[in-house]
C-alpha cells in the first residue's frame, strides 16, 4: 500500500466517523509537524503551541480535504502558513535552538571543541535565519533542513519553482552576507 492510499484509505475512515484514523494520521505525521514548526519559529514552545493549532485545523478540515495534494502537503502548507503567521503577531527575534536534538557521545577533548563550533555556527545562522524574509527563510529551510525537492516545496507553497529557486539564491546570498557581518 503507498503512502498516499494509506492516507486515503485513514481519511475516509475518520470522515465515517473513526476517531482512531485520526489518531493514526496524528501519529504519523506529529513529528513531522513539530520540527517543521520548531525550525520556521525557533522555539520549543512556540512549535508546540503550532503544533496545537495545526492538529486543531486539521481535525476541522480534514472532512473537506480532496487530495488534490498529497496529504503530507496540504499539513505542510497548514504549518507553514500557521508558523509565518505566529511569527508575524508575536514579531519574534529568537535564536533557533537545536537543544532537544539528540546528543552525541564525546569522546575527546577534540570532540568537545568540535561540538562547541558546530553549535556556535548553527546559532549564528539561526540569528541571520531570522533576519531573511519570510518566504525566503522558508523555501531555505524546507530545502536544507527537511531536504525537499523543488516540486516538493512548489507543492506545498503553490509558488513556481523558478520563484523558488529565485528566493533560495537570495536567502542564500543574504544568508552568506550577515554571516560574514557576524563574524567582525
Amino acid at each position: 500500500m503507498t503512502e498516499s492510499s494509506n492516507d486515503f484509505e485513514l481519511v475516509n475512515k475518520f470522515i465515517s466517523g473513526d476517531e482512531g484514523a485520526f489518531n493514526k494520521i496524528v501519529l504519523k505525521y506529529q513529528q513531522k509537524i513539530y520540527w517543521h514548526a520548531r525550525r520556521m519559529t525557533g522555539n520549543h514552545l512556540d512549535a508546540d503551541e503550532i503544533v496545537q493549532e495545526v492538529l486543531m485545523v486539521l481535525y476541522e478540515k480534514l472532512k473537506n480535504f480532496q487530495f488534490k495534494s498529497s496529504l503530507y502537503t496540504w499539513i505542510y502548507r497548514i504549518t507553514t502558513t500557521r508558523s509565518i503567521n505566529f511569527l508575524r503577531k508575536k514579531n519574534l527575534r529568537q535564536i533557533f535552538s537545536f537543544e532537544d536534538k539528540e546528543t552525541k557521545l564525546v569522546k575527546s577533548k577534540e570532540d568537545i571543541v568540535n561540538n562547541i563550533e558546530v553549535k556556535e555556527r548553527l546559532e549564528k545562522l539561526e540569528k541571520v535565519l531570522l533576519q531573511i524574509p519570510d518566504r525566503q527563510r522558508e523555501v531555505f529551510i524546507l530545502r536544507n533542513f527537511d531536504e525537499l525537492s523543488y516540486e516538493e516545496i512548489a507543492q506545498i507553497t503553490g509558488k513556481s519553482i523558478g520563484g523558488l529557486k529565485a528566493n533560495y539564491f537570495h536567502a542564500m546570498k543574504k544568508i552568506m552576507e550577515l554571516m560574514k557581518e557576524n563574524e567582525n
